[in-house]
């Protein structure tokens, strides 16, 4: 299926016409299936992106109907321009098909009474909504529903400044959440506006440059010291890999320390790396990318159930997997080049240190 034929797809056309949840999670449903036969057969790029239309779509059409149910409980239209807003995997468009919920809302104007429990009212109902359009709540509350992440542009600015200013492991860690930040519905500008404010924070400040790469360095171990993969021992996954927070994560992690460093505006990882490219400063960006795509591929691969038309996943590899050595020199290789930048970004790190101490 070209890219135009996708674009004309019944099952992701039919998204934005849904009226309540349930029509909305039964066309989800449609639409990973169109989506599961495609995995492998097209360029992982192009199926993530297929995938990541499909969620934005999604959840368009939740803040619609979340609109209208608000109405319908007397609460009337909202009472000023809103953006809603993703974080995570959602902002930098790498969203798998199980990848839970990370989103924001930014309200217009100075806060008063009537927008207070008119979006704190909706953001609940959204977040709800989502749930059982079949996202996950966040683990770590990163959602509408929570009034950190969501507040009025003014209170957004100050809530930003006060994380840049504190440069803890705690509002450095909101920060990063942050930084992936993406626009997908309602008041564009108000996301300009915002994004205008948390990049404006980065220019010529390299204390909170040292701050992001200090987070960044954080990192479990995943080659012994012969350079061989190291696999879960107990629980549940024993004798798996974890391909999240063993590749994708850290590789995800040193591109964004790079694209703060360096004002890149995008979100998306790969976008982040063409940026990165034309600056002409680094070397061993395509090994990244090349090593990036073999982690999306990965991840998106590992071993997944289906319940009620969703799909869930641990993002372990599973233990029959490792055996094939195809598959482990390519994983090999990914960790052997993450350990080599980890590497000089802990040195680059204690050098900073020593120049600020």
């Amino acid at each position: 299926m070209e890219m135009a034929d996708w674009n004309e797809d019944k099952s992701y056309l039919s998204i934005v016409t849904a009226g309540s949840p349930q029509e909305l999670k039964a066309r989800r449903t449609a639409c990973q299936k169109v989506l599961l036969e495609q995995l492998n057969v097209i360029p992982i790029e192009e199926w993530m992106s297929r995938v990541n239309d499909m969620h934005d779509r999604i959840a368009g059409t939740a803040v619609n109907i979340c609109e209208a149910q608000m109405k319908e409980a007397g609460y009337g239209p909202p009472p000023c321009a809103y953006s809603f807003i993703v974080f995570g995997s959602a902002g930098r468009q790498e969203a798998t098909m199980w990848s839970d919920q990370d989103n924001g809302l930014i309200v217009e104007g100075e806060p008063d009474g009537l927008k207070k429990s008119y979006f704190e009212a909706f953001g609940v109902m959204l977040s709800n909504l989502l749930e059982e359009v079949g996202y996950e709540k966040c683990d770590g509350k990163v959602m509408c529903s929570e009034s950190l992440w969501r507040k009025t542009l003014p209170e957004w600015k100050q809530q930003l400044e006060g994380w840049m200013n504190q440069l803890e492991w705690e509002p450095i860690r909101y920060l990063i959440i942050a930084s992936d930040m993406r626009h997908v519905a309602g008041s564009i500008a108000l996301s300009k506006e915002w994004r205008e404010a948390f990049h404006a924070g980065f220019v010529n400040n390299m204390k909170l440059s040292t701050a992001v790469l200090r987070n960044t360095v954080r990192h479990k171990a995943t080659l012994n010291l012969l350079g061989q993969v190291l696999t879960e021992r107990f629980g549940d996954y024993a004798g798996g890999f974890d391909v999240k927070y063993g590749v994708y994560i850290p590789l995800v992690n040193i591109v964004r320390h790079l694209s703060l460093l360096h004002g890149v505006w995008d979100s998306s990882t790969l976008k982040r790396l063409e940026h990165l490219a034309e600056l002409g400063k680094y070397e061993h960006l395509e090994e990244i990318r090349r090593a990036f795509l073999t982690a999306l591929r990965m991840r998106v691969n590992t071993p997944f159930t289906v319940q009620d038309g969703l799909l869930s996943s641990s993002d372990y590899i599973a233990e029959n997997d490792l055996k094939n050595k195809q598959f482990m020199s390519a994983l090999r290789e990914s960790l052997l080049l993450v350990r080599r930048l980890h590497k000089a970004l802990q040195r680059q790190l204690r050098s900073a240190e020593r120049r600020q101490s």
